[in-house]
């Protein structure tokens, strides 16, 4: 019979380790647990342990500090660092110190003990480069620290070493270019330029020289030779943002480039190499263009290599407090928002998201003369935003339509047990989808109890999927 692992826990909170211990320990491994990174390095020294589960913060040394001592001892640990710091820079700053991954407090159980377990089925190579450390007052791309926003964060961290393309999606206005910028920055490409192209912004004819260049005399207008985007991202990063508006046409040639690794200016003759990543970004759903034939499937197959979804600010309204603290100190405008007009905001769904926020935040700041904003003010100021898609009075008319297919032909049996089904299930998965699988969260939002959501979620055949 095989040895059970070992896992060492550092964790100076006394309820964490005690969770972590019994959970592991049910699964079937034996558990070390300490409240301080001295008593942790020590077991290292001793060479105990197959796994180490860390805090960033403790007492004496953190566990970031000590992470590159591990590896030095034991090269072969591997590292998993959980942190109450639920920013960008800190699983930046994890990754960048050889650990496996990185966990955000409050952390789900079920994701810690699947990812030991994945731990354990294979090996993963860890990338342990110490020479820079991110300090994460520095580079502050993405606020942020909700649920969603750490799966950006951990998929940034593992992209770091990578030159792999990136499909970004999202809704217009969630930060796609903001995701573009961190990708590129913590990237082997930093020292080059990002160049950002908008496809949705070019005339139909001139895509192709504005991404190639063109040549003096190539077309009529084109009085000089003239440098594209190709060229000016030399060394660094191309986002392509909106690339679901980008002519058909114009697909082939970037396909073709994208295959080749060379470019040619539009009327030139020799080819160029490319030194550069490619990012791209679109708020459309290009499966459906693609069904369509309206984007190009071996181009969206040639982006799509990581696929990344930005989520609205509605799947993401805890972070709302920390964005609009960071409009006000980029207004340069001293303001403060009272508890009840924060919570308004949180309510409200933003359908322009974070750049919608973003202007009526500072709009707020310039226009009201007193330092503290309060709900009043707020909602006087959000009669002025645009109304919603689907108004209350819109959905009740669109269930009572749905309604009425059911009284032109009742079912055998009634029709209340179908009409609840038909509706329950969409609620269901769309509140996972916002919370992104967790049931608990999913639980909460909807006023049920935990086992009654579970039966549903089996009754009704809903599937439960995490975002990546």
């Amino acid at each position: 019979m095989t040895a059970a692992k070992t896992i060492l826990v550092a964790d100076d909170e006394a309820s964490v380790r005690t969770v972590l211990s019994q959970a592991l320990k049910r699964t079937g491994y034996d558990v070390n647990a300490t409240d301080n990174g001295a008593t942790l390095y020590q077991w290292i020294l001793e060479g105990k342990g197959d796994l180490v589960i860390t805090d960033v913060m403790m007492p004496g040394e953190n566990g970031l500090d000590l992470l590159p001592k591990i590896l030095q001892k034991r090269p072969g640990m591997k590292v998993i660092v959980m942190s109450a710091q639920n920013a960008l820079t800190t699983a930046i700053a994890a990754s960048d110190k050889g650990a496996l991954d990185f966990l955000p407090k409050p952390f789900d159980i079920d994701e810690l003990l699947a990812t030991v377990a994945g731990v354990f089925r294979k090996s993963v190579a860890v990338a342990n480069d110490t020479s820079e450390t991110i300090d994460a007052l520095d580079k502050a791309f993405v606020v942020g620290q909700s649920r969603a926003m750490q799966d950006i964060y951990r998929t940034v961290a593992r992209l770091r070493n990578s030159d792999l393309t990136v499909l970004i999606s999202g809704e217009s206005g969630t930060g796609k270019e903001v995701i573009a910028r961190a990708l590129h920055e913590y990237s082997r490409w930093k020292s080059g330029p990002f160049v950002a192209i908008n496809m949705a912004a070019i005339p139909r004819e001139l895509v192709e020289s504005e991404l190639f260049g063109h040549e003096k005399g190539s077309f009529t207008g084109a009085t000089q030779k003239t440098q594209g985007r190709f060229d000016q991202a030399q060394g660094g990063t191309l986002f392509l943002d909106e690339i679901g508006d980008m002519p058909y046409e114009a697909q082939t040639r970037l396909l073709r480039v994208l295959q080749e690794g060379e470019f040619t200016s539009v009327g030139g003759r020799r080819a160029t190499k490319t030194r550069l990543r490619i990012i791209a970004a679109t708020n459309k759903d290009l499966p459906s263009l693609v069904r369509a034939n309206k984007f190009r499937e071996d181009l969206y197959y040639r982006l799509n290599v990581v696929p990344l979804r930005i989520p609205a600010l509605r799947e993401r309204s805890d972070d709302i407090p920390a964005l609009v603290q960071h409009f006000i100190a980029k207004s340069g405008i001293s303001k403060v928002f009272e508890a009840d007009a924060m919570a308004m905001l949180q309510r409200h769904v933003w359908q322009g998201n974070i750049r919608e926020l973003e202007n009526f935040t500072r709009r707020l700041a310039a226009l009201c003369p007193q330092d503290i904003i309060d709900a009043e003010t707020v909602r006087d100021e959000m009669k002025n935003l645009a109304p919603a898609t689907v108004s209350t009075a819109n959905r009740g008319e669109i269930i009572s339509l749905l309604m009425q297919d059911y009284f032109a032909a009742p079912p055998q049996g009634g029709i209340y047990e179908p009409l609840l089904r038909e509706l329950e299930k969409p609620l269901i998965e769309r509140v996972l989808q916002l919370t992104n699988g967790n049931q608990i969260k999913a639980a909460e939002m909807l006023g049920l109890n935990r086992n009654t959501l579970r039966k549903k979620i089996r009754d009704l055949g809903v599937e439960v999927r995490r975002a990546s």
